[in-house]
């Protein structure tokens, strides 16, 4: 088990690739923060979502999506997690993000997330 003050990379690796949302959730803070760019949110006006209920909300909408996720490249430090995260739909459209995890105690409280798309 790979783990980081507590943290379980191996268990929240799993989660993401078997759309597991509840595992997931359960290992954010409740005041964490998550920051998103991709197509829709650029740099300068990212999606932020602050604390468990808006981050519940995201992981749920892209777990109950039709979708594989794959993680790879994973970095690991003293306070955070790095990784890239692969994902396809079924008509073959491609999603690669890569992110960025601050960890304290076990739990992500800050993560940033960028996202590029197949058009």
């Amino acid at each position: 088990m790979t783990t980081i003050q507590g943290f379980d990379l191996n268990t929240f690796k799993q989660a993401i690739e078997e759309r597991d949302a509840s595992t997931q959730i359960a290992m954010y803070t409740e005041h964490a923060e998550v920051t998103l760019v991709d197509r829709v949110s650029n740099p300068s006006t990212p999606r932020v979502l602050r604390g468990k209920e808006e981050i519940r909300g995201w992981i749920e909408d892209v777990c109950g999506r039709d979708m594989t996720h794959r993680v790879t490249n994973t970095v690991q430090g003293d306070d955070g997690v790095a990784y890239t995260e692969a994902c396809r739909y079924p008509d073959g459209t491609a999603v690669l993000c890569a992110a960025l995890l601050e960890v304290k105690d076990g739990l992500v409280t800050r993560q940033v997330g960028v996202q590029a798309w197949d058009e």
